[in-house]
């Protein structure tokens, strides 16, 4: 049997997993699933690597409470059926990286301990990126474990990038802006490489929009800015998060409607974003086959703000050569995209309709300034290529 390399991308109501097999050639997907509706409608899922489903349970909420419980019955569903015997090791995601972790570490207690300080800093998902590494520490201390960080690849960040206009102490203790979605970022900079080098070498902005939404500044292939910041919340409005924000909003909320910052948190991580612009629903599907006039306001609001932030970063790379969407939103919903490149018309960026509809990569009309791309993202590759190489394995396709 091959070795394996077991990817656990968890976050506070779900936890999805690849087991990788490697040969000679390549990461070859053997397994996926998860647990679903962690705490509310909790769902086991796995599916061999054609896809035909091995496994669909249901439980009852109080079953699977959290992401170490939903953690648990994954590795029990993973040792009945023989499929823990091959792994060497595991890789998880974990958002917040802090100022500590600038690439992928091996975990022991220190640098556990260390990465629970940094819970504050993502509270919806450091907690459950955390769990599952202390439940199979529990079960098989003997293996491996491998923290992957979303905000390592903006570290090196040009400083104008990286700080706020507040007193230099708090920067020295911590407080800067980070930048998340680095797994993803880095995964589609390769892949954008396969394609089109020379493009790669270029002034790219990369727009990853799913239920978390960010953008990513890059220059011959490195993070030079991005639109999240000290936290998940900052930037693009997202399904249930606010993004831009003035502080002084929050300030408001404490002094003059009594909230406690627990109630503020939970508003602004959960019912703000296209949930709260449109008082509907936090998926585009459901807003753009509405007719109801706050979905088409919530929609026209998302799009203005990507092609609003675009332009922001566009100054920061001195020009735009290349705009690349990716992840569920960027992927999958192709009046989104129209609707953001039509308001990017005035840089000069022209969609061709028909490549848009059909899915193609390249998306650019005859005349477009800036190349117009799809690249669908990995994060759980990205991840799993990361596990090898500090393991001292060659990671096949690295580059890819």
């Amino acid at each position: 049997m091959s070795d394996g390399i077991l990817v656990v991308n968890a976050g506070s109501s779900s936890i999805k997993v690849k087991l990788y097999a490697i040969d000679d050639a390549d990461l070859v997907p053997r397994l996926s699933g998860g647990m679903s509706g962690i705490g509310s409608a909790p769902l086991l899922s796995v599916t061999d690597g054609s896809g035909a489903v091995l496994e669909e349970r249901r439980f009852e909420p109080g079953e699977i409470a959290d992401a170490s419980a939903a953690q648990h019955q994954l590795a029990d569903w993973f040792s009945r059926h023989g499929s823990t015997e091959s792994i060497i090791a595991v890789g998880h995601r974990v958002v917040h990286g802090g100022p500590d972790f600038a690439e992928p570490m091996l975990v022991d207690d220190a640098v556990l301990r260390r990465l629970e300080t940094f819970i504050p800093l993502a509270p919806l998902h450091q907690l459950g990126n955390l769990d599952p590494i202390r439940v199979l520490r529990q079960r098989r201390p003997d293996l491996p474990q491998v923290a992957c960080f979303d905000t390592a690849f903006h570290r090196g960040h040009p400083e104008l990038a990286d700080r706020f206009a507040l007193p230099r102490f708090l920067h020295d203790e911590g407080v800067r802006r980070y930048g998340f979605h680095g797994l993803s970022y880095e995964y589609v900079a390769g892949r954008l490489r396969d394609l089109a080098p020379g493009t790669a070498d270029g002034r790219v902005v990369m727009a990853h929009l799913g239920s978390g939404a960010s953008l990513c500044a890059l220059k011959a292939g490195r993070s030079q800015e991005t639109t999240m910041s000290f936290t998940a919340l900052d930037g693009l409005p997202m399904g249930t998060r606010c993004g831009a924000l003035d502080p002084g909003v929050v300030l408001h909320l404490i002094e003059h409607k009594g909230m406690t910052p627990a109630e503020i948190g939970h508003m602004l991580y959960h019912e703000s974003g296209l949930l709260g612009l449109s008082g509907l629903s936090n998926d585009v599907r459901t807003l753009l086959a509405s007719d109801r006039p706050e979905a088409a306001m919530a929609v026209a609001y998302f799009c203005r703000r990507v092609a609003q932030a675009t332009a922001a970063l566009a100054v920061t790379l001195g020009g735009l050569d290349a705009f690349v969407f990716t992840a569920g939103i960027g992927e999958n919903a192709p009046e989104i995209r129209r609707r953001i490149i039509a308001e990017l018309g005035w840089a000069g960026l022209i969609l061709s309709n028909d490549a848009n509809r059909s899915g193609a990569a390249r998306l650019d009309a005859e005349g477009s300034r800036a190349q117009i791309w799809i690249v669908p993202t990995d994060e759980e590759r990205m991840i799993a290529r990361h596990t090898m190489r500090l393991l001292g394995r060659t990671a096949p396709g690295a580059a890819a």
